[in-house]
Parts: structure tokens; sequence; C-alpha cells
């Protein structure tokens, strides 16, 4: 009778432990990916990126010929032209362009884009606000605030792959290489502060 019990205390003690390992299993491997939950990625990002139709490979071009290749920054390419910005962004290594998508001009009321592409200072001065004057990786945008070229700060926030950028530009499409530049897309042009 005590050999029984013995071997039934060992059957029980032996199942606990079966069922306690597994769970114990569970419960490390649901810390480690909540600790993992958003990680920054590592290549091009985005909800938008599907949509974003490309002509050719842009990594070997310089930005502005880079972002000429997508239709749908059209008036950002326009907008440096006319401002003439192009060979400028196109001369800086190491740049990131904050590129505002043709929703996005097209958002702005015709008599406030009338007026901006009429002030080639004003142009300039919007443009370059979108630009910083260094790298910008997927990891630094959680928490970011850089100055642009126009001299202000502009800031990111976000985790995963959902960005904003100062609070309420999203990046649509991010982290698209070109040979001096990195570029994320977004759905407002941003305004410099006054």
């Amino acid at each position: 009778m005590r050999f029984t019990r013995m071997r039934m205390r060992a059957a029980n003690a032996t199942a606990a432990a079966l069922v306690a390992v597994p769970l114990a299993l569970v419960g490390t491997a649901s810390q480690s990916h909540a600790q993992d939950a958003s990680p920054s990625p590592s290549g091009t990002f985005g909800s938008g990126c599907a949509a974003l139709a490309q002509k050719v490979g842009t990594a070997k071009d310089k930005v502005v010929e880079a972002a000429a290749a997508y239709p749908q920054l059209s008036h950002l390419v326009s907008a440096a032209v006319r401002a003439h910005l192009n060979g400028t962004l196109d001369g800086k290594p190491g740049i990131t362009v904050f590129a505002p998508d043709d929703q996005a001009f097209q958002a702005a009321t015709v008599a406030q884009f009338a007026s901006i592409l009429a002030d080639q200072g004003q142009l300039k001065k919007l443009l370059t606000y979108h630009v910083v004057d260094r790298q910008i990786t997927p990891d630094e945008l959680s928490h970011g605030s850089f100055k642009t070229v126009e001299g202000s700060k502009l800031t990111t926030s976000g985790s995963g792959t959902d960005f904003k950028v100062n609070g309420t530009a999203n990046i649509v499409c991010g982290n698209i290489k070109a040979a001096n530049a990195t570029v994320y897309v977004i759905d407002e042009v941003l305004q410099p502060p006054s």
C-alpha cells in the first residue's frame, strides 16, 4: 500500500511537471513576443508601398531622379525643380527626405498652392523643411526630433510600421533608398513653424 501511494505521488508529480513545463514555455514565448511586438522594419515598409508605382529601381539614382521614378511624387519633383533645389538635394550626401505624395499637395487649396509656387523663397523654405541633413533609420522614428535643412525641427513618433511626422502626417511608405538619401513618403505637406 505504501509503495502504491509513493508511485501515485510520483505519477502526480510527473504529470504536474509535464503540464507546468509547456505552460512555462508558453509564458516565456509570449513575454519574448511582447518584447519584440514592434521591431523596427529593416526594409521598405508601410501600408502605401503596394500602391506606390515605381517605374525603375532607384537605389543608384540621386534623390530627385529617384523621386521622379514614382508618379505619385510628381508634384514634389516639380516643386523642387521650380525652387532650383534639385541640384542642391542631389549634391547632398546622406540626407533624409519626408516626401509628400501628390494627394498631400492636392489637399492644399488651389490658392495656397498657387501662393507657395509664386514665391520661390517660400517654396524653398517649405521644401527644405521636409529634408534632414542626415540619413534617418527606421529605428530612430519612434521618438525622433530632427533639425531640417530649413533650420527648424520636425518630430517623428510611432512604432512597428506605423509612424507619424509632426503628429499628423502618416508615413505611408518608408525607408526607400536612393544613392544619396533615404525617402519616407508622407500623406501631408508639412508646414515649417512661423
